[in-house]
């Protein structure tokens, strides 16, 4: 060991109160050594940090600093001496740990506070009725993550040669697929066994989860993903971006498919707007094949509109935020708070237009539990609006549907914002223990004591609409229809572990769907039977009936 230390670093004499550095013997190209040395703990440390390497980011500004601090100690350690060139070194890095310290501090709100609170782009003229026009009850998502990884393990676990082997990941991002709400995830390696004996074929599907009919799918493909997070070395998805866009500071890739089913991660690119490292903002994404890894970078007005999430949810509460927060400037925010709203502590994603939003009420901050209105964010785009709706906040809500049912104790979900029968609706589904969606409530905006809660959503709706005509509510707008007609043709479906019956009727283009729950008789009806049927009607060419009747 002894001789190894002297052959890199000299030999040191037993003078315990001379020079370090004067009994030294100076090596030769101890600056080469030094260079070679830090460039390799460079590498070394890129491949496990994959910071980006680009000024404009903190976290890599001050490594690079630190990379400069070690190249001194072993330059002066081989040179045996502590030259000019190492003072200007160590200047450098000087200039740049203040440049960080600096930058962030006058990037703050403190002297940017407009700046931040215009990052947002929030339209407060919108019209909710205008843009929530009456819904399709049958692209309501009414499952939320926790329903739908649930849903997908259940799946997962009834492929055998799967479950032994992979696993699922908790990621289930929503997205809209085929004008429908979906959750999607990947599945992942159990382990480094796991990983080393199916690598070579990739990850050979992934889960999609239907947010309104409950019905879970493990999509197999044809050839396998070989780059996802659980991938290792090149082939992991964060280290193939970074090797391929090493100055590109990215966000975390998320899983999503394109309209014919391909998957491929999404990867959010940002810079800072504001100051030197403030105002974080999305600047276009990194959309990766997830089979072959080929890639393509696209500005953020060119990103293509499959793509349903480019803003992190994140980024876009805190941009909420700094818009409600600083509307009359920064020291309004600490003394008298005029005019400051902020985000409820929830939040949720509602499907419009093949878009996905971000959805989150509007409270201020005495904390009444009210909201003064709400906000739909276009994950996207970053088109933002608020709705100037007053009434209760979801929790209140939520507590009122579960107290409907609080001989079962359900839990409710977040819920999303609808308008039903002209007016502002939350829609929230019950679970049960087991995290299954059981039931399905309407609360009114305004008056959260109007609830109704209903084995189907198309009960729910019925009963939602009946309590706002009996409360003097005249913008009611919904049609039920009443038929009377011979089956055609019927199918029993299990859907969540209920049983549910799909059939057509003589005369009838529509598809309809009758929960087990409305009538025992069911599983009894045949092609040619007669029943009446009721339920609310509109443009889907499926609907749930809120009754039927055996003839």
């Amino acid at each position: 060991m002894d001789k190894i230390f002297e052959k890199f670093f000299g030999r040191v004499t037993e003078n315990q109160h001379g020079d370090f550095f004067k009994n030294r013997t100076p090596r030769k190209m101890g600056t080469v050594k030094a260079l070679v040395i830090v460039f390799i703990f460079f590498i070394i440390a890129e491949y496990f940090t994959l910071l980006p390497v680009n000024l404009r980011s903190p976290d890599f500004v001050f490594f690079l600093s630190f990379c400069l601090i070690i190249f001194i100690g072993l330059r002066s350690l081989f040179n045996a001496s502590f030259d000019k060139v190492n003072k200007t070194i160590l200047g450098v890095a000087a200039i740049l740990m203040a440049y960080v310290f600096i930058g962030q501090l006058i990037s703050s709100p403190i002297f940017h506070a407009s700046s931040y609170q215009k990052q947002l782009d929030v339209d407060k003229e919108a019209d909710f009725f205008a843009d929530n026009e009456k819904v399709n009850y049958q692209s309501i998502p009414v499952v939320d993550k926790d329903s739908a990884e649930r849903l997908g393990d259940r799946k997962m676990g009834e492929i055998v040669d799967y479950v032994s082997q992979f696993e699922v990941d908790d990621e289930y991002g929503q997205i809209n697929y085929k004008d429908k709400p979906f959750r999607v995830t990947t599945i992942s390696y159990s382990d480094f066994i796991k990983w080393f004996t199916n690598h070579g074929e990739g990850l050979p599907a992934y889960i999609r989860v239907d947010m309104v009919t409950q019905e879970s799918e493990v999509v197999r493909l044809e050839e396998g993903m070989k780059y996802s997070h659980s991938d290792l070395f090149f082939r992991n998805i964060n280290r193939h971006i970074r090797l391929h866009y090493p100055t590109k500071m990215v966000e975390t890739p998320t899983f999503e498919i394109n309209d014919d089913g391909h998957p491929y991660w999404i990867a959010p690119t940002y810079t800072y707007k504001i100051g030197l490292f403030g105002g974080k903002d999305i600047t276009g994404a990194i959309l990766v094949d997830a089979i072959d890894g080929s890639s393509q970078y696209y500005d953020i007005d060119k990103v293509p509109t499959w793509v349903d999430r480019v803003y992190p949810s994140d980024l876009l509460l805190t941009q909420l935020e700094n818009w409600g927060k600083y509307t009359n400037g920064y020291f309004n925010t600490i003394f008298s708070q005029k005019g400051v709203l902020k985000p409820t502590d929830g939040y949720n994603y509602i499907a419009l237009n093949d878009d996905v939003y971000l959805y989150t009420g509007l409270t201020s901050v005495s904390s009444d539990a009210s909201n003064v209105g709400f906000a739909l964010i276009n994950m996207r785009t970053k088109e933002s609006k608020y709705y100037a709706i007053s009434g209760a906040e979801e929790f209140s809500a939520m507590s009122s549907a579960e107290g409907k049912v609080q001989n079962l104790k359900y839990t409710a979900t977040f819920p999303i914002l609808i308008n039903a029968g002209g007016q502002p609706t939350y829609f929230l589904s019950l679970k049960d223990s087991a995290g299954l969606v059981k039931k399905y409530a309407f609360v009114s905006v305004e008056n959260y004591q109007i609830v109704s809660v209903g084995d189907s959503v198309a009960e729910a709706e019925k009963g939602y609409y009946q309590l706002l005509s009996d409360n003097g509510k005249v913008k009611v707008d919904f049609d039920t229809k009443t038929v009377t007609a011979k089956i055609t043709a019927i199918q029993e479906a299990v859907v969540n572990g209920n049983s549910q019956y799909y059939f057509e009727l003589e005369g009838e283009k529509k598809t309809f769907i009758a929960p087990i729950s409305l009538n025992s008789g069911l599983p009894l009806l045949k092609s040619g039977s007669e029943v009446t049927i009721e339920y609310v009607d509109d443009e889907a060419s499926s609907q749930t009936v809120s009754s039927i009747q055996i003839k």
